[in-house]
């Protein structure tokens, strides 16, 4: 009974240790402790992800921003950005998980779970970063506020992935137009 208790005390701490689900998106600083919970999302972590994935269909859509190219580097040049080593099978919708997205960006983000779901707001959808991003939790709210129905939300992002010994891939951002 002591054990039980103890246990149910240290599981309560852990929770409230959690930030607080915001109301709104996360409009900046989106790095940093993130919330338990994601309401009108099912949180995953990587042995989760992993069963689903081998499973069930699913649709895996990595948030992490595109390194800009860098300032006064000559038009010119030449310039790749840094490899994203990703989950196998995810598709990079770059930049969509900001707090705040200009016309473009939402527009890009729209499209893209319309076409990616094939129009069918059920499809499961796993939206996912870095570890202790927001970057990911923003994205995940915002297609289940546009009607999704199938939205799942991985916080450890590519990080506790490849610590829980799954493999990675180098990937590419979806482009915008």
């Amino acid at each position: 009974m002591a054990a039980i208790l103890i246990l149910t005390c240290l599981c309560g701490l852990r929770a409230q240790a959690a930030a607080p689900e915001p109301e709104g998106y996360r409009m900046g600083d989106y790095r940093g402790e993130l919330p338990a919970t994601l309401r009108g999302a099912t949180v995953l972590d990587a042995q989760g992800l992993y069963h689903m994935m081998t499973t069930e269909p699913v649709i895996l859509i990595d948030v992490f921003p595109q390194p800009p190219r860098p300032e006064g580097l000559p038009q010119a040049t030449l310039w790749h950005p840094p490899v994203r080593q990703d989950i196998p099978g995810s598709i990079w919708l770059a930049n969509t998980g900001y707090g705040g997205l200009n016309d473009e960006m939402a527009a890009y983000f729209s499209t893209a779970l319309e076409k990616l779901s094939l129009g069918d707001r059920e499809r499961k959808l796993v939206f996912y970063c870095d570890a202790n991003c927001w970057m990911s939790w923003n994205a995940a709210k915002r297609a289940a506020e546009l009607g999704y129905r199938g939205v799942y939300w991985f916080p450890g992002g590519v990080q506790d992935w490849i610590d829980a010994g799954y493999p990675v891939l180098p990937n590419a951002p979806l482009p915008v137009k």
